[in-house]
């Protein structure tokens, strides 16, 4: 099996049937991830330079204030060399937006 660096481990909570602990390898797609061919391929996308998928939302950020449901997940490992260790939740439209980009590295969630 070759070795990958780009190897994260995807925790889910709150969000119903998606919950749980999954593995994401990305080239070549691999682990336990449901989706993991949609999952590298958008985080493919999202990474550019200078700028990870997993930023957090800039402290000072306005936001909306809405609520987007009680999902919390948290994402560890390496991506393109680097550690990660990010934590994502739905409480504003900022912490949702960030959530949704990543879709389907994290579950998508209506309501």
């Amino acid at each position: 099996m070759p070795v990958t660096e780009d190897r994260l481990t995807v925790t889910v909570q709150g969000t119903g049937d998606a919950d749980g602990t999954y593995e994401l390898e990305c080239h070549p797609a691999g682990g336990t991830h449901p989706d993991g061919h949609g999952a590298c391929a958008r985080l493919d996308r999202n990474t550019t330079w200078g700028r990870s998928p997993f930023t957090p939302v800039p402290p000072g950020t306005m936001c909306t204030m809405q609520y987007g449901g009680p999902a919390t997940a948290h994402i560890t490992g390496t991506w393109t060399g680097r550690t990660v260790d990010a934590h994502f939740d739905r409480r504003d439209g900022c912490e949702i937006a960030r959530w949704d980009a990543l879709v389907p590295v994290l579950p998508a969630v209506h309501g």
